[in-house]
């Protein structure tokens, strides 16, 4: 069917979000937009649809407290290997936290380097979050890969 749109709105919105639907109701304009949610670091973003402008991609956001935490790490681990701490408990009270904590997040420094560029960038698998890292972190960068949901990597 071939109709004249009926306002620059609808051209614009035929344009930006294919598979659009527009109608009134009770006054009121109704737009749907097809779109999924993808869970990330507790938060919840909407997915365009493929071929969706959004005014270009956005750019994805990296989840501070992962990037906080894989600074943390890094930072702990050259203090630790210059020789600055001797310890966990050293490094610890020097911080300003316990034993448990430090070791958790120095565990983040053994993480693949690919999967440290993903959160860095905000192209992390969706659900990852610093308490889903925090837990045992294998050694081997394959098996961290598909822990994590970096499958195809």
């Amino acid at each position: 069917m071939i109709r004249q749109a009926e306002s620059d709105l609808e051209v614009e919105l035929n344009r930006k979000y294919p598979g659009r639907e527009v109608w009134t109701e009770d006054g009121a304009i109704v737009i749907r937009i097809p779109m999924a949610f993808r869970k990330a670091g507790g938060r919840k973003e909407i997915i365009l649809p493929e071929g969706a402008d959004a005014a270009g991609p956005p750019r994805p956001q990296p989840q501070r407290p992962l990037v906080v935490a894989l600074a943390k790490a890094f930072r702990w681990q050259e203090m630790m290997e210059c020789g600055k701490v001797k310890s966990f408990e050293e490094l610890g009270k020097r911080e300003g936290v316990n034993r448990a904590y430090v070791r958790r997040i120095l565990r983040l420094a053994t993480l693949a380097p690919d999967i440290v560029e993903a959160i860095l960038d905000g192209t992390e698998p969706s659900g990852l979050s610093l308490r889903s890292l925090s837990k045992n972190i294998p050694l081997m960068w394959d098996e961290q890969r598909r822990l994590f949901g970096f499958g195809g990597r």
